[in-house]
């Protein structure tokens, strides 16, 4: 065969990176997994050597700890494999991966558009700090058309902000269609690709910036706190890596060791929590005392043929909303009398959770849900377990 028409191999499948990523080389010392690197002092072989890498010090040229080490390159080029991209910083929270790009690409006087659902600490921080700051947010609905946002654009808008499916109430967004309304303008769109992982490859769709609360699913194990902006731009990663050392954003590299750790289990955990999710999701359909399942996933749900356009499979986290009839202390009584179901925040770890949203829910330009909600996380339990936890929960509701 000429070699021109040698096949070209395959690139191996999610599960087999995820497995082999930032290994050390299988002949160094034989463990399998990477060694964890900690450090606080850098030190130089000499004066001159030292200026000198202190200006490429966002290039890997390490003059002190808070650059980050071996353990945290390791952990970005993985998390930058997974989204797509080609740089990746890593921050000590997914609220502060919200935060650094943000702060990064705007200043005084400038505009950010967020959607109506966005996460509420990222809310938090718009409505807030970049408030005081002279930062001008406007909040859209979260199923806006690129025509109804080109109505919205203004000469000093500078960030289209995304987030698909919106928090709490799962809204699908167009991003394609919306992210060239910014790239028109000459603007920086970013996303909250932390729901989508894997399964939504956010530069592919047209955005700048994705951010990731690696807390979720490259841990799995709610025990680490961690974050990521990734781009596919030099001069974009050059801003955010910029921003993050200006304001002193570091993780610890014992937490990223855990997420290398993470993310070997992780396509085995997506897989498995999908379909139990979309199993619990079903069977929660065909229950009188639930209005409506929020997931995306279903073919009854509004973002539905969004959804199947653009991702490829589903995460763990989706919604429920009860018949109007019910009342916040009715719900409250639900969720307090499961047994296998948590009440805390977070998602993406290997325990079920349930937790009541409407509370937590701010709206400005769409409207409220009709009934009292709960957000349901499926973790790794066997569904007929999760399954009649819930039946016997919502058979205890009054009829």
């Amino acid at each position: 065969m000429p070699d021109d028409a040698t096949p070209k191999a395959a690139k191996p499948g999610f599960a087999t990176r995820m497995s082999h990523a930032a290994r050390a080389p299988i002949r160094s010392l034989g463990f399998v997994n990477p060694p964890l690197h900690r450090g606080s002092t850098v030190l130089a072989p000499s004066c001159e050597a030292r200026r000198e890498n202190a200006k490429r010090r966002f290039e890997r040229v390490m003059t002190y700890g808070t650059q980050g080490g071996p353990t945290h390159y390791a952990l970005e080029d993985v998390v930058a494999e997974i989204e797509g991209g080609t740089h990746c910083t890593i921050t000590g929270t997914g609220l502060a991966a919200v935060a650094v790009p943000l702060l990064a690409f705007l200043k005084a006087g400038d505009r950010c558009l967020m959607p109506d659902s966005v996460y509420g600490p990222a809310r938090g921080l718009a409505e807030g700090m970049m408030a005081g700051w002279g930062i001008e947010t406007t909040f859209y609905d979260p199923t806006i058309d690129a025509a109804a946002l080109e109505a919205l654009w203004t000469p000093n808008t500078r960030v289209l902000y995304l987030e698909s499916p919106g928090s709490h109430t799962f809204e699908m967004q167009d991003v394609p269609a919306l992210t060239a309304v910014a790239r028109r303008h000459g603007a920086v769109s970013m996303i909250d690709n932390t729901w989508g992982i894997h399964h939504f490859q956010p530069f592919a769709k047209g955005c700048d910036v994705s951010i990731q609360a690696l807390t979720k699913y490259v841990g799995g194990h709610s025990d680490i706190l961690l974050g990521s902006v990734t781009v596919a731009d030099e001069a974009h990663h050059l801003k955010v890596r910029g921003a993050a050392s200006a304001m002193g954003h570091y993780a610890s590299p014992d937490d990223c060791w855990l997420a290398l750790r993470g993310v070997r289990t992780m396509p085995v955990r997506l897989k498995e929590q999908e379909a139990a999710a979309f199993e619990v999701a079903r069977w929660l359909q065909g229950r009188p005392e639930i209005a409506r399942v929020l997931h995306p996933g279903l073919p009854e749900d509004p973002g539905h043929a969004i959804w199947k356009r653009d991702f490829t499979g589903a995460c763990s986290l989706f919604g429920i909303v009860f018949q109007p009839r019910y009342t916040e202390a009715e719900v409250f009584a639900f969720v307090d009398g499961l047994e296998l179901f948590g009440i805390g925040a977070s998602w993406g770890g290997y325990e079920s959770l349930a937790l009541p949203t409407n509370a937590g829910i701010s709206r400005a330009v769409t409207p409220p849900l009709p009934g009292q909600a709960v957000r349901l996380h499926i973790g790794l339990e066997a569904v007929p377990d999760l399954v009649a936890d819930l039946a016997a929960g919502l058979d205890r509701l009054p009829r």
